[in-house]
């Protein structure tokens, strides 16, 4: 049984918000939080980075090559190393920026990294994924604020790399059942031990175990993307414009991602978190997300 199914199968009657007062479960979200819940539903389940990349990379992409292992295991080292080097940098340089919406600024810069990166190939990737990963990074730290975040708390620096692990539709053999739920609740214990470390000891110790391992989490699912686009841009002579294009739909993708799962920590704030996880199950089982388990 599903994470996601087992919300709607426990029966509970009553919630606990903050540990204080009991909230009825019959409560429900507001006519606008859960309009921003749907959105968020259809953001965090509706799309994978493969299909976006078909879309923007075309016939290119459908006949890219498969990656050998060695590449793929690079690809996941360089997703790691990539993540690591820039949380600080990305959450540094927003001290004291003006609020706004710089989505579109972030993807343009995703873009002209990626046409430099399409210009030499593959191996451009070493150099050209952590400038890119700052980017879209910086880009969901801000996404973050609006939605109410403090950046200043580690757990938020935490939840915005958990971004880069959400995409559950890489492929069928790493879809996990409940999606972005599953996810959360694979990633939890990790997040908790590594946000505790550095609420003592600060972002500047990530050579802890518990942020090592964290990031080894986090670095093995976004490099299931890194591998994706790693095969986009090493069909020979793909060229600046594809290139351009392909990190355009890298940073839109994360920054779809992070829309949902930051609407979804703003709305666990407000709602009891189980009100809202049961509520987003019942979307996506309604909307055609998941599949609705057999009653055998």
């Amino acid at each position: 049984m599903g994470l996601a199914h087992a919300a709607h199968g426990r029966g509970i009657k009553t919630l606990t918000m903050n540990r204080s007062l009991p909230v009825p479960y019959e409560q429900r979200l507001s006519a606008s939080d859960l309009e921003a819940l749907r959105a968020a539903v259809a953001a965090l389940e509706r799309q994978s980075f493969a299909s976006r990349l078909t879309t923007a990379a075309g016939r290119q992409f459908a006949h890219s090559p498969l990656l050998s292992p060695r590449i793929q295991s690079l690809a996941s080292m360089a997703a790691q190393k990539a993540l690591q080097a820039a949380l600080t940098v990305a959450l540094s340089s927003l001290e004291g920026a003006p609020r706004g919406d710089t989505t579109r600024m972030h993807r343009r810069l995703a873009a002209f990294t990626g046409a430099m990166g399409g210009a030499v190939g593959l191996a451009s990737l070493p150099v050209e994924l952590p400038l890119s990963t700052t980017i879209m990074l910086r880009s969901i730290a801000d996404i973050a604020r609006n939605e109410g975040e403090n950046l200043r708390d580690p757990a938020t620096a935490l939840a915005c790399l958990e971004v880069f692990a959400l995409d559950g539709h890489s492929s069928d053999d790493h879809f996990l059942e409940g999606g972005y739920l599953a996810i959360r609740s694979l990633l939890a214990k990790s997040v908790t031990d590594a946000a505790r470390f550095m609420t003592t000891r600060g972002l500047a110790q990530q050579s802890a175990p518990a942020f090592v391992r964290l990031i080894g989490l986090l670095g093995a699912r976004f490099g299931i993307v890194v591998s994706q686009k790693a095969a986009a841009q090493a069909v020979p002579l793909i060229g600046a414009a594809a290139g351009a294009a392909i990190n355009h739909a890298f940073a839109e993708h994360f920054q779809t991602l992070a829309r949902g799962h930051f609407t979804m920590r703003r709305l666990e704030r407000f709602y009891p978190p189980a009100l809202v996880h049961a509520e987003y199950a019942r979307i996506a089982y309604a909307e055609g997300f998941w599949d609705r388990p057999s009653d055998s």
